[in-house]
């Protein structure tokens, strides 16, 4: 995997500020994007992904699909896939759901907890770490967004 150049650090300090970063990337966003969204349990995935799905002009509410793996939302400028698959047992599941359709269709993919599914991650993706630092306050949040190809 070829790491480019481009590497973004944007910190935030409340759940709003990470919402308003999500949303100036879904209104930058293209078709056949593919992102992937990786940070631990708590760390504000969904609050991002929330802005995302804003700046695609999503209205309806959207949350982590936990239990279904993906939902999609087709409401926006550009289809949104929003994928979980923290509890995905086997990247075989993945076919099962048709992921090839999502990853490479004329929507938007973000997929949280991607490391888990690494192997078929399309080569050119934007992956965006979300990291916490309580010695810097509760609702900080150092967000590294990076274009891999």
């Amino acid at each position: 995997m070829k790491r480019s150049k481009e590497v973004l650090i944007i910190e935030t300090n409340s759940p709003e500020e990470t919402y308003e970063l999500g949303k100036q990337l879904g209104k930058e966003a293209k078709a056949g994007d593919v992102y992937t969204l990786v940070g631990d349990l708590g760390v504000g995935k969904t609050v991002f992904t929330q802005g995302v799905a804003a700046g695609l002009g999503i209205k309806e509410p959207v949350s982590s699909p936990t239990f279904t793996i993906v939902q999609v939302y087709e409401e926006g400028r550009l289809p949104f896939y929003h994928f979980d698959v923290y509890r995905i047992g086997d990247v075989e599941e993945m076919d099962e759901i048709g992921y090839e359709d999502y990853f490479y269709g004329e929507g938007v993919a973000f997929i949280e907890w991607a490391d888990l599914i690494r192997e078929i991650i399309p080569k050119k993706h934007t992956r965006i770490e979300i990291e916490k630092n309580l010695e810097k306050g509760f609702d900080y949040r150092r967000i590294t967004i990076e274009n891999i190809e």
